[in-house]
C-alpha cells in the first residue's frame, strides 16, 4: 500500500489520479500520520465498494463500544441489568 502526503497530493494531485487505478488504494498522512485513503472505484463497482466500506466502519464503530464497554466493566451486565438501562433511557426520552 502507498502513502502519500497531504503536501504530495496537493502538488502532485495529476500524477497521483493516474497512478491510482494501479495502486488500488493509497493512504494520505499529515504529519506522518495516516488521515484518509483514496480508493480506486469505477461505475461498476462504485455502489459495491461504497457499501463495504460502510460495512467496515460499522465494525469498527461495534468493536469500540465493545472496547469502551469491557474497559468500563459493562461487559459483564446481566439481561436484566441491561433491560433496566433501556427502561431508564427510553423514559427519559418519552418526555
Amino acid at each position: 500500500m502507498r502513502f502519500i502526503s497531504v503536501r504530495d497530493l496537493r502538488e502532485k494531485s495529476a500524477k497521483i489520479w493516474q497512478e491510482l487505478p494501479e495502486a488500488k488504494e493509497i493512504v494520505i498522512t499529515s504529519n506522518g500520520r495516516p488521515i484518509a485513503f483514496l480508493a480506486a472505484v469505477n461505475e461498476s463497482n462504485l455502489e459495491e465498494s461504497i457499501a463495504a466500506f460502510r460495512r467496515a466502519r460499522a465494525v469498527e464503530a461495534v468493536a469500540r463500544l465493545q472496547r469502551q464497554s469491557a474497559e468500563q466493566g459493562l461487559d459483564s451486565m446481566s439481561m436484566d441489568e441491561i433491560d433496566e438501562e433501556i427502561k431508564a433511557v427510553r423514559k427519559t426520552r418519552l418526555r
